[in-house]
Formats: C-alpha cells, sequence, structure tokens
C-alpha cells in the first residue's frame, strides 16, 4: 500500500514517536511524506520515503494528486487544530480529497494506530478493487 505521512509543525514528534513504533508495519509498504516530516521520519527510522515539497511548498498537493490519481491508499495527517495554518484551503482540499475518493484517513494519532494496525489484516482490501476497474462516480 501508498501511505501518505504528513505532519504539522507542532505534531511532528508525534509522527516521529507513531513512525517509531509502528515501524515494521510500515516496512512493508511504500511510504511517502511532506518534506521536513519525511526527512525527520526517515532520520528516526532508517525508512525510506518518497519526500514531496514541504506542505505549503506544494507538499499537499502533490499527495492530493496522487489521491486524485487513485495512487494513494492511507493518509495519515497529523494536524495542528490550535494553530492557524497559512496553506489552510491546501489542508482542507487533501481533505476533500480523501473523502471523495473513499481514502481512509487519520488526523490524529489514535485514528492512526487503528488503521496501521489493521493494515494486514484485510480491511483494506477495498484499495484493491478500487485500483484494479474500480470506479468513481460523482453525483
Amino acid at each position: 500500500m501508498n501511505i501518505a505521512l504528513i505532519a504539522h509543525d507542532k505534531k511532528k514528534s508525534d509522527m516521529i514517536q507513531f513512525a517509531i513504533a509502528y515501524r515494521d508495519l510500515l516496512a512493508d509498504h511504500t511510504l511517502y511524506a511532506t518534506g521536513t516530516t519525511g526527512l525527520r521520519v526517515k532520520e528516526a527510522t532508517g525508512l525510506p520515503i518518497h519526500r514531496f515539497q514541504s506542505g505549503p511548498l506544494g507538499g499537499d498537493q502533490q499527495i492530493g494528486a496522487m489521491i486524485a490519481d487513485n495512487a494513494m491508499d492511507l493518509v495519515l495527517f497529523f494536524r495542528d487544530p490550535l494553530t492557524a495554518q497559512p496553506h489552510e484551503p491546501d489542508v482542507s482540499a487533501l481533505i476533500r480529497l480523501c473523502d471523495v475518493y473513499a481514502i481512509p484517513l487519520a488526523t490524529n494519532m489514535g485514528t492512526a494506530e487503528i488503521l496501521v494496525r489493521n493494515l494486514n489484516k484485510g480491511t483494506f482490501d477495498f484499495r484493491d478493487v478500487a485500483k484494479n476497474g474500480g470506479t468513481h462516480e460523482t453525483t
């Protein structure tokens, strides 16, 4: 599965702790991340990570493009709800794309843990169907 890792500045340490704790599970998947988050997770875990631009410089949109192309399976986006983000429209667009394309999205560590613990239990088999000919319909 293709998994995106994104974290606002005040949540980067949470993402690093999470990635360390679930390193073995994450190692079985292809990881993508926005710039600084990806660098810090890679340094802490040694996991290979494809790094995009920083979120405010377009990284959120690059991940969004993968979602729109049905090339992302799971998004772990540790958001800071207490700090205004200068790129909030990009954040909202990314979350909207996850909803439009039925991509599982965790915006906090608790939800991320539930999703990651289920990676190898068949819970995400629907993503294989979506990638192999499933269609997206709009209303």
